[in-house]
């Protein structure tokens, strides 16, 4: 489990450098055929703003494998020990449940996205490009289900 977890970190790790290199890459093109040739790419621009979306919500996925998502600590810095760990599983499960509602609500959405059969730029269809709010979301759930679960057990196995 181990490893599948190691190379699936990697995998994300790639991918997330990919899009900046692919993002940073086209913007600095377009940047280049504006300022020399008077021209550019229709579609770029909005292939940036999707590229941002992904970046965004991948970095969101790496950020959450290691459960540093933004949060607001200012109670469990003064608690003692145990409730400090109860403080963290209330807040792992709340993280999971608000995760999984945006899944389930983004999954909607792009469904929806699907049957209207709009496009977001040179005829990709707008749903792939809204295809990782689900998927994000999805795994940031996942991952804190499973730190609900590391927590629950480190909590129930020190408590006499």
């Amino acid at each position: 489990m181990p490893r599948l977890i190691s190379i699936l970190q990697k995998i994300e790790d790639t991918i997330l450098v990919s899009l900046l290199l692919t993002m940073i890459t086209m913007a600095v093109l377009q940047i280049f055929l504006r300022n020399l040739f008077d021209s550019g790419i229709v579609w770029a621009d909005p292939m940036v703003r999707v590229l941002v979306l992904w970046l965004g919500l991948i970095g969101a996925m790496v950020a959450s494998r290691s459960g540093n998502h933004i949060s607001i600590d200012v109670i469990s810095r003064y608690l003692p020990g145990t409730l400090k760990q109860a403080s963290g599983l209330v807040v792992n499960l709340f993280t999971a449940g608000i995760s999984g509602l945006m899944a389930w609500h983004s999954f909607r959405f792009v469904a929806m996205e699907k049957a209207d059969q709009m496009t977001a730029f040179a005829n990709v269809p707008a749903w792939i490009c809204e295809a990782i709010i689900p998927v994000a979301f999805s795994v940031i759930s996942i991952r804190y289900v499973l730190f609900f679960i590391q927590g629950a057990a480190r909590l129930f196995r020190t408590t006499p």
